[in-house]
């Protein structure tokens, strides 16, 4: 049991996220080899009002998710060289894993736990009508926690995207989004 007031205490871990050097080769890994997928492609992303270490950022990014049963798994592909956690100390850590995502209902609560724990938040911004941070719980690159709170008045994309796994035979394994 988590202890209340800690960043595992604010939701469970619904996703794993990597920053692959390659990739290309990481999506045939995961839908070939793995038989994940498939992978929903969402091209170009620039978080509104997005902040690297609290200064503006201009920073792209494509990403791809896709579901292994309830585990969602995001491969993300830096568009340039801006400041983000996808390139520099934070950035591509070969094939390991980049951060893992939680989701909630307060971001600003689960903010408040985060600081009083001293981690720092290193990206925040704003998807749509969605609200990101990723901290540093002080342990160093490749350890990030990214924490989410959806928008409540649109589609579920991950829903979607987690229908589309449920018996997938392996066609058309990367599908485009946006």
């Amino acid at each position: 049991m988590a202890l209340a007031g800690k960043i595992a205490a604010l939701g469970h871990i619904m996703q794993l996220a990597f920053v692959p050097a390659d990739f290309d080769a990481a999506l045939a890994h995961w839908t070939k080899v793995m038989g994940v997928g498939p992978f929903f492609l969402i091209e170009n992303i620039h978080l509104e009002g997005m902040k690297y270490r609290g200064a503006p950022t201009a920073a792209a990014f494509d990403l791809a998710l896709a579901y292994w049963g309830d585990m969602q798994i995001e491969l993300i592909r830096p568009r340039d060289d801006h400041p983000s956690i996808y390139r520099g100390a934070y950035g591509s850590t070969g094939n390991g894993l980049h951060h893992v995502c939680i989701l909630v209902d307060d971001l600003a609560a689960a903010r408040a736990v985060c600081e009083a724990e001293g981690a720092e938040v290193v990206i925040e911004g704003r998807f749509g009508t969605s609200e990101v941070i990723y901290v540093d719980p002080g342990t160093g690159p490749g350890t990030l926690v990214e924490i989410l709170q959806q928008a409540k008045d649109g589609p579920d994309l991950f829903a979607i995207i987690k229908a589309a796994s449920i018996g997938w035979d392996g066609s058309e394994p990367l599908r485009k989004l946006g």
